[in-house]
């Protein structure tokens, strides 16, 4: 949750053993894909390699301090304030959209 939410590297395994390091981008949300060119699958008849791809999945922590719940109260009340979810930022976005156009 915290490397989908700031940013950061992680290591994944691939598929012929080795580890390989993806950058994950500042926000990422769960179902975003990223594309490792040339660590996938061989190529029948071929010594290229085909392309692999990871799908993230961004896990909700479970049995946090009372610290850690403290700081997440404090982050809920500060993005009630901003609206800083994408979704929701979309789904307002779309309603004032909607009713800009019955205006006109």
């Amino acid at each position: 949750m915290i490397t989908a939410t700031l940013g950061g590297e992680i290591e994944v395994p691939s598929i012929d053993g080795h580890k390989v390091r993806v950058t994950v981008p500042e926000g990422t949300q769960t179902g975003k894909q990223f594309r490792l060119k040339g660590k996938g699958m061989s190529i029948l008849h071929s010594t290229a390699r085909g392309d692999m791809y990871l799908q993230t999945q961004v896990e909700t922590p479970v049995s946090l301090t009372k610290r850690q719940k403290e700081l997440l109260e404090e982050f809920g009340s500060l993005e009630k304030k901003s609206h800083s979810s994408p979704l929701s930022e979309g789904f307002f976005a779309k309603i004032k959209e909607f009713w800009s156009d019955k205006k006109d």
